[in-house]
């Protein structure tokens, strides 16, 4: 049994629960956040509390709170995001700012929160829940291959400035999950004037059907104990279907505009 604190954004559903539970089952002890514990009166799986990580005085309070119950914390899962899509001239910029406030700045507040606690136990590890999507830019989905791709870059920089504090940092960058993320997703309304109306259309329309026929998120999980039982990891772990991970390779290998070709093709556009 590990015993070790376990602190997840996002815990109430979708990955972050499946994370969880997982890492419950092996003795880990495991608290989620939620934006409304009311809304989550009937969850048992593990412990929750209530965060925002848009609102910083919130993660403090979360986080104050959790050290005090438990006297430190091992291990904080970055999991809590939101998805948007849209073209990006007719996204409004308050959408991305809060497409930003989430998926990058909070993550970033997370482990300003947490490294204090971290350093001074001379431990800790932090597992930042990206995309594959953060590799690419991808039509209709720009914005959140940014607010990914941005986590990922920044912890490359952060794994360097914590080495000497015993906090190890790193990414993993999951496919599409069959998740509910979907149903709480802002799109850029379908306009009858919008010059982008077919082509966005149709690819929203294949994004829903990817999404749809994701992976289960306890292929996450999996990928998230192994971390944990590694005793050096690597910046950058992916999770997906062969084709997803096979993109990122010929990402590297092949021209631009040969690239940019076969994103084109894949979305008919």
């Amino acid at each position: 049994m590990s015993g070790k604190v376990v602190l997840i954004t996002g815990g109430s559903s979708g990955a972050g629960k499946a994370i969880g539970v997982y890492l419950k089952s092996f003795g880990y002890e495991v608290y989620g956040t939620t934006r409304d514990l009311k809304k989550n009166a009937d969850f048992n799986h593990f412990k929750l509390l209530e965060l925002d990580v848009t609102k910083v005085g919130s993660i403090e309070n979360a986080v104050n709170q959790l050290i005090s119950q438990t006297g430190r914390l091992d291990i904080l899962i970055n999991n809590a995001g939101i998805g948007i899509t849209g073209p990006i001239e007719e996204t409004p910029h308050a959408e991305i700012q809060k497409a930003f406030d989430t998926n990058f700045h909070g993550p970033l507040h997370m482990i300003k929160a947490v490294l204090p606690s971290m350093r001074s136990q001379q431990s800790g590890l932090i597992i930042n829940i990206t995309s594959i999507a953060g590799y690419m830019g991808l039509p209709y989905r720009g914005i959140y291959s940014a607010t990914k791709g941005a986590l990922e870059v920044a912890t490359e920089a952060l794994r360097m400035e914590t080495k000497d504090f015993g906090v190890q940092i790193a990414n993993i960058a999951p496919g599409d999950l069959a998740t509910n993320i979907a149903a709480g997703r802002y799109h850029v309304p379908l306009q009858v004037d919008s010059p982008y109306k077919k082509p966005y259309g149709d690819t929203l329309q294949m994004i829903n059907e990817e999404v749809d026929s994701g992976q289960d998120p306890i292929e996450v999980a999996y990928k998230v104990l192994k971390i944990i039982r590694t005793k050096k990891p690597k910046a950058h772990y992916k999770v997906g279907v062969f084709m997803q991970k096979f993109s990122l390779f010929l990402k590297k290998i092949l021209p631009d505009k040969v690239y940019e070709k076969l994103l084109l093709n894949h979305y008919k556009l």
